[in-house]
């Protein structure tokens, strides 16, 4: 499959640099300077993933990754100089779906980009294809479009939240401690922090659940971890 990539990053040698690598892969690669500009590309194309700084003229990545988020669930890595936890964090909690700190590895950011593109092309498994969707109650998900729907209306998911949610839905009742949920949802060997688990099941109990203090779908067994009823 032909990969599009969408590189954000006003230091226009990095994205030179970026770009070229992402091409030796074979992956089609599009590039933006400001944040005006990598909203309007986001926009205008379909991309199978966009790597977004945070330090943008015009408009910076985290505002750009929110409003992205209101059409799009492409996958969105977010690139920052800075290295506090806090600003991780936000990228988070704006709709990123992993982040990267500069400096960063050329070779570890192609295996970033990699892993995320693995788990977005869902491999559909032989139980999967008789199934093709799942209900309960007014929420339901449809597997192979990676669509979710409450009482018939569409909410606007990432694909980390599609992920996290699906796999509650299929497990009903079994409980997933925050290392397990980094472990499939982000792949073993991920560096992130165990509050990225936190936040993203936040995230997805404020699009799904009607009252998300009072959950009826995502739960919290204590001192354990999550679980779907």
């Amino acid at each position: 499959m032909a990969y599009r990539i969408l590189v954000v990053d006003d230091e226009k040698l990095i994205v030179k640099g970026i770009k070229f690598s992402l091409e030796q892969e074979g992956m089609t690669v599009d590039t933006a300077f400001d944040g005006e500009e990598a909203l309007n590309l986001a926009k205008e194309n379909e991309y199978s993933l966009i790597l977004l700084d945070v330090m943008l003229p015009k408009l910076d990545g985290l505002n750009v990754c929110q409003m992205i988020r209101e059409f799009s669930n492409v996958p969105i890595i977010m690139v920052t100089a800075k290295g506090e936890d806090m600003d991780k964090i936000m990228g988070l909690e704006y709709g990123a779906d992993d982040y990267l700190t500069k400096p960063f590895n050329i070779l570890e950011l192609k295996a970033r980009i990699k892993a995320i593109l693995r788990r977005s092309i869902k491999k559909v498994t032989a139980e999967e294809t008789k199934k093709k969707s799942l209900k309960v109650r007014e929420l339901e998900i449809e597997i192979e479009s990676r669509r979710v729907f409450i009482d018939g209306k569409e909410a606007n998911l990432t694909a980390k939240e599609f992920d996290m949610l699906e796999l509650f839905m299929q497990n009903p009742g079994k409980v997933y401690s925050r290392d397990n949920l980094l472990n499939i949802i982000w792949g073993y060997g991920y560096p992130g922090d165990l509050r990225a688990v936190d936040v993203h099941v936040r995230r997805l109990r404020e699009k799904i659940e009607k009252t998300p203090s009072e959950p009826k779908y995502i739960h919290t067994k204590w001192g354990v971890g999550y679980y779907f009823q």
